[in-house]
């Protein structure tokens, strides 16, 4: 129940972060509107921790802050940043249908670097997915070869800083170390937003009610919800079930811009879906069961067993 709760808040609320974002960015521009939410998700996340005693439990120190500035960095950063600014160059379709390359890359990073095999149905799910994110994406524009890349280089990092995160000396809790991530990825944004100049370029008057409720929305639910949640996940999902969030992701777009603000829901988008509902269920069906647990009990001779079986 907790593992499909997580992974219905990925799927619902990131896939409902594309709107989000859009809007948001109509006010701020993207970089320094990325620091102001994650600084303030971060800070809300960290003293929710402090609250609850994890932060005095845990203790985290040097080794605990640099793992989390470095998946901090991949995944926030890195990913984030990279498609907030492809989005302005390539059309959104093709940009889900790159980051729809993100459950491949894992599954490279997991065989080449972890040893772990893909069972082939569910490497199934994950090639079908990836058709029908394409089919979802097609007729979106033309290829920028440029933006393109920075869009792939973004769904390798995140990739990338996923797989290790599943090894990172970060602390235990979900909470603690979401908000120390995101701690650290809004500062290297603001440095980032400092350096090309966007600090210059915020206008209050252009920040509208409307831009304040999508950044609060992407804080709240965007960022501590969903992305806690997918912490917890990097930690008891397999990978091809974490990655099927990137084949949804696209979908729920698609339906909330349709029920939304009225966008385009024709026959391809429908099929698209159905694909990308089949590539989960592949891989729902190929999840392999938790080994049983061996005990092996030591020689017992059998005056011993009665006093065994009372314990």
């Amino acid at each position: 129940m907790k593992l499909a709760a997580a992974l219905g808040l990925v799927y619902v609320v990131w896939g409902s972060t594309y709107l989000g974002i859009a809007v948001a960015e109509r006010g701020l521009p993207p970089l320094v509107m990325l620091s102001i939410r994650f600084l303030i998700a971060g800070a809300l996340l960290y003293a929710w921790a402090h609250r609850r005693g994890e932060v005095a439990a845990e203790r985290p120190g040097r080794r605990q802050w640099g793992a989390a500035a470095r998946v901090g960095g991949l995944l926030l950063v890195v990913e984030t940043g990279a498609l907030a600014f492809a989005e302005k160059h390539v059309a959104t379709g093709l940009a889900a249908l790159v980051v729809g390359c993100v459950p491949l890359f894992m599954a490279v990073i997991d065989r080449a670097f972890f040893g772990i095999r893909i069972p082939l149905l569910a490497g199934a799910g994950i090639l079908a997915g990836l058709a029908g994110v394409g089919l979802l994406a097609g007729g979106g524009g033309t290829i920028d070869p440029l933006w393109t890349l920075v869009l792939l280089g973004g769904a390798l990092a995140w990739a990338a800083g996923s797989a290790y995160a599943r090894v990172a000396p970060l602390p235990g809790s979900s909470v603690l170390s979401a908000g120390m991530q995101m701690l650290c990825a809004g500062v290297m944004l603001a440095i980032l937003a400092g350096a090309t100049g966007e600090f210059g370029r915020v206008h209050p008057s252009a920040i509208s009610l409307t831009s304040i409720g999508s950044i609060a929305y992407l804080v709240g639910f965007g960022s501590i919800l969903a992305y806690t949640a997918y912490g917890w996940l990097l930690k008891n999902a397999s990978t091809p079930l974490l990655s099927t969030y990137a084949y949804v992701n696209p979908a729920v777009a698609v339906v909330l811009g349709w029920a939304l603000v009225g966008e385009h829901l024709g026959a391809r988008e429908l099929v698209a879906g159905l694909i990308v509902l089949s590539s989960v269920a592949l891989i729902l069906v190929a999840r392999r069961p938790a080994p049983a647990t061996v005990v092996e009990l030591p020689h017992r001779t059998p005056s011993a067993a009665p006093e065994r079986a009372a314990a």
